[in-house]
């Protein structure tokens, strides 16, 4: 009898210890269910902010965000957006380049000044220059921060038409002036044929004399009359961007040419110069506000056309290599206002892990200060980019 009281309270406290085994197992893997939910949960709290393209949009401080013309980057898990400062009565420089924050995208802390212009009236980036569209990429080899910038130099107008470039060790700045100049003095583009110089240079003083927008003076353009006029001094750059490929080459994309034609030119390593290497695309088809995004191996820009401060249709162009040969097709905007981009101009496309964001401005000249942001998803219809108005969005919508 007592052998077997013994049997049974033995089972007894087996039982008894293999429930608590169980109850603790199943503890733990709900526990471990709930935390991998967790980050999910984050992203998706994150996706359901909205966007309200055209709206005033607030920072942190419950300012309308003042970075203009911009392009946005994301380093170590956080979006920083450069762009110009503007200011009520005029759209020259009067501070320089301010930088955002955000981890959503949707909520953006000022992160103050990130290149000031200067006091000093002799340097090229004096208070009152013209600073616009600037755009900054992360060098992995130098582990700089590199900004480009479209500079006119201050009282001469849009005479100058130069780039400029400034790096930092920290990617919110202060970033530090470094030169500015035209593209590639003295060097020609890889594209233009050598008959077509050839015949320039034997006619250039008459070719020069031709009355503009005349079947013989585009004709001359084509085959590079500007290049050569601009040839001793570089190529002129105006609205611009870079690019950084995905083989870690960056590329400066611009407007030249009295902006009759957009360039493409490759980058030293180091992101702060030009290579010599370049090439022409849109030969005299006067394109501005140029942005470069890559999907599948295949190249896509979003231009537009030459209308001042006033919008008009979007442009879109595709290639299979960076340097070309690039071919137009139709216009990418979709909706209440795509032949007028909605009111906005490109100013960069931002790819968010696959997925993209057309970038633009709604310019008013009138209120500099008061300019409006577009952004919209980038969908994808047979192969090709679909830009579709929307009155407020979120990440969740966008789309491989």
């Amino acid at each position: 009898m007592i052998r077997k009281t013994h049997h049974y309270s033995c089972l007894f406290w087996l039982i008894f210890a293999f429930i608590i085994f169980l109850i603790m197992k199943t503890k733990l893997i709900i526990s471990l269910f709930l935390l991998a939910l967790l980050p999910t949960q984050i992203v998706a709290k994150g996706a359901s902010k909205k966007f309200y393209p055209g709206e005033i949009w607030k920072d942190n401080n419950g300012v309308h965000i003042n970075a203009h013309g911009g392009g946005v980057i994301n380093y170590n898990g956080t979006y920083y957006w450069f762009g110009e400062h503007k200011s009520d009565t005029t759209s020259s420089a009067m501070v320089g380049v301010t930088c955002y924050s955000s981890k959503n995208l949707v909520d953006w802390t000022n992160r103050g000044v990130a290149l000031a212009v200067s006091d000093d009236q002799s340097s090229d980036i004096a208070k009152g220059c013209i600073l616009e569209r600037p755009k900054v990429v992360y060098n992995k080899k130098t582990k700089k921060f590199v900004m480009w910038f479209h500079l006119e130099l201050k009282g001469n107008g849009y005479s100058a038409a130069r780039y400029g470039v400034a790096v930092s060790n920290n990617v919110a700045g202060p970033y530090k002036y470094i030169h500015s100049g035209r593209v590639n003095p003295n060097i020609y583009p890889i594209n233009i044929i050598g008959k077509d110089t050839v015949d320039v240079n034997s006619h250039y003083t008459d070719m020069m004399a031709l009355k503009w927008w005349t079947p013989e003076w585009y004709d001359a353009v084509k085959k590079g009359l500007f290049v050569k006029r601009d040839l001793a001094s570089g190529q002129m750059a105006r609205d611009q961007t870079v690019f950084v490929d995905e083989d870690g080459k960056a590329y400066h994309i611009y407007s030249s040419e009295d902006n009759l034609t957009l360039q493409i030119a490759e980058l030293t390593d180091d992101y702060t110069a030009h290579t010599g290497k370049y090439a022409r695309m849109a030969i005299s088809e006067m394109n501005e506000a140029p942005a470069v995004f890559k999907r599948n191996g295949v190249y896509w820009m979003i231009t537009s056309g030459c209308t001042g401060w006033a919008p008009n249709k979007a442009r879109l162009f595709t290639a299979n290599n960076i340097m070309g040969p690039w071919k137009q097709l139709l216009n990418p905007c979709i909706g209440k206002g795509a032949d007028l981009t909605f009111g906005g101009q490109s100013t960069y496309v931002l790819n968010v892990n696959g997925k993209f964001i057309f970038m633009a401005d709604i310019w008013r000249p009138e209120h500099p200060s008061d300019a409006r942001y577009i952004w919209l998803p980038i969908d994808f219809k047979n192969g090709k980019p679909i830009i579709e108005w929307r009155d407020s969005w979120s990440l969740s919508d966008l789309k491989k």
